[in-house]
């Protein structure tokens, strides 16, 4: 195999490694593109890295991998995917037989990384960090109100507190129960109350005085 010597070649089968693995990772392909990805680098790897000196590099290049996966799945904030980002190119770099060439690979892995989001576009998702993207978030195409244009809503609006307040609880105002707080103020439960005003979720009642019940 020393046509793997040619940076061409180590570029593609870098880039169709990565964009096989990573892809396995965005999208749900049976199986196929992980068993794909890992043939590919498997077989870079057997060329580049010998067994008794190298495996090492190999390790480190897994363990990228792994954490990409535990980012994705259980911290979602990119951090721990970044780390693992990191390790992969230096994996690949290492055993590189000249620098140009470590160059090449790390421009297939970074290349074949982002031409794995095509695949979003063909098959359906495995949502990893969903919570970061908001994919999952309430939107009203999903049949839902945004919570925060309700809430702003509220200002103005009369209703009753259903607890003390000392200084948060919780009111109701026109069926429907909500957690507010009262600032410094402290009020006792089911005395009438308006909203003065709302800043995210965060709802800011006051007593309501005999005047402005008249009113």
């Amino acid at each position: 195999m020393q046509w793997l010597d040619s940076e061409t070649i180590g570029f593609l089968f870098v880039f169709l490694g990565t964009l096989f693995l990573i892809g396995e990772l965005f999208v749900k392909a049976k199986g196929i593109f992980a068993i794909l990805g890992v043939a590919i680098m498997a077989t870079f790897f057997s060329y580049h890295v010998s067994v008794d000196a190298g495996m090492w590099v190999v390790i480190l290049y897994v363990v990228g991998l792994l954490l990409i996966i535990i980012d994705g799945k259980v911290i979602t904030d990119g951090t721990v995917a970044l780390i693992g980002v990191v390790l992969m190119i230096v994996g690949l770099a290492i055993p590189s037989p000249t620098f140009l060439y470590g160059v090449f690979v790390s421009m297939g892995f970074i290349l074949g990384g982002f031409s794995s989001l095509l695949f979003l576009k063909v098959f359906p998702s495995r949502n990893l960090w969903a919570r970061m993207t908001l994919k999952d978030r309430l939107t009203s195409d999903l049949g839902y109100n945004s919570i925060n244009d309700e809430y702003k809503e509220l200002v103005g609006k009369k209703g009753r507190t259903l607890s003390p307040f000392r200084p948060t609880g919780s009111i109701a105002i026109e069926g429907r129960q909500y957690s507010a707080t009262s600032g410094g103020q402290w009020l006792e439960a089911n005395v009438d109350i308006i909203v003065v005003s709302v800043d995210g979720t965060r709802i800011v009642v006051k007593q309501i005085d005999e005047n402005e019940e008249k009113d």
